[in-house]
């Protein structure tokens, strides 16, 4: 009985996944068409060892550090970025997700342990001077439950997440796991879906003038229904504020921007920077 609730779960679970990767088709590109140009401000400095959060279909890629290769390819620059690791929960992203990899020139390979379907193989054959690109199911929910192959990696000179924040169980732990992840020195990279910041915040540097308090009760009120449609995330989460109150950091650096592009971005402004971690 037991086991077969479980396989009912699993089979709902993995129809949710599906349907929001199958959404994130459509909504993936008009949300980049409207936060690339605060990410390209930031991406280009991720060097070294790299973990990244929640990729997704992965296509910010394009904005880390690239170079002509000796072939005469435009690929990820293997002198500034040495490895590459991300951990995604869907494995409905996987495919478009590896074809970005691929596309930036990285040599992309899963870990069995945590996604052991063996239909999902590189396309690419492996040459010298290559990325590593390492595709890790999971999340940081949890220091517990941390996937050996991101842990074999660590510590990361890199990390980063794309509005990942606002979808992870408690922001809290996931940034502790996070800072337990970097060396110290390392920095986190990170742009956000937030709360509506008030306009007199001083990390603000563009607003046109929407009315945080309405705005911000408005994400209140749609937050218990977008979870669901938008697979946990949590609109009306301070992200960029928690990353700088939970401590540990000897530098954070973020920028928040209120745009009024459209009605969906009145409910999602942004925030975008970097922590440093402490040296030890």
């Amino acid at each position: 009985m037991v086991s077969a609730a479980r396989t009912i779960k699993n089979t709902l679970l993995s129809i949710y996944d599906w349907m929001f990767s199958t959404m994130w088709i459509v909504e993936s590109t008009r949300n980049d068409t409207k936060v690339d140009i605060y990410r390209k401000t930031i991406w280009p400095e991720i060097s070294g060892n790299v973990l990244e959060l929640g990729p997704g279909f992965a296509a910010s890629l394009k904005f880390l550090a690239h170079a002509t290769t000796s072939d005469g390819s435009f690929h990820v620059d293997p002198n500034v970025i040495k490895s590459y690791t991300v951990l995604e929960p869907n494995p409905f992203m996987y495919s478009r997700l590896q074809g970005n990899a691929e596309a930036n020139g990285f040599n992309v390979n899963y870990d069995r342990l945590s996604y052991p379907d063996e239909k999902m193989q590189n396309t690419v054959s492996p040459s010298p001077g290559m990325v590593p690109f390492k595709i890790v199911r999971g999340t940081l929910d949890d220091a517990d439950d941390i996937p050996k192959a991101v842990l074999a990696q660590a510590p990361f000179d890199s990390i980063l997440t794309s509005f990942s924040l606002c979808t992870v169980r408690n922001p809290e732990t996931a940034l502790k796991n996070i800072q337990a992840l970097l060396k110290p020195g390392g920095t986190f990279y990170f742009i956000e879906h937030v709360r509506q910041p008030d306009p007199r915040d001083p990390t603000v540097v563009e607003d046109n003038g929407v009315d945080a308090v309405f705005w911000g009760k408005v994400q209140d009120w749609i937050t218990p229904v977008w979870r669901i449609i938008g697979h946990g995330c949590h609109v009306n989460r301070r992200s960029g504020l928690t990353v700088a109150n939970i401590g540990g950091w000897k530098v954070v650096d973020y920028k928040s921007v209120r745009p009024v592009i459209d009605l969906q971005s009145r409910i999602m402004p942004l925030s975008f920077g970097k922590a440093v971690k402490a040296d030890d």
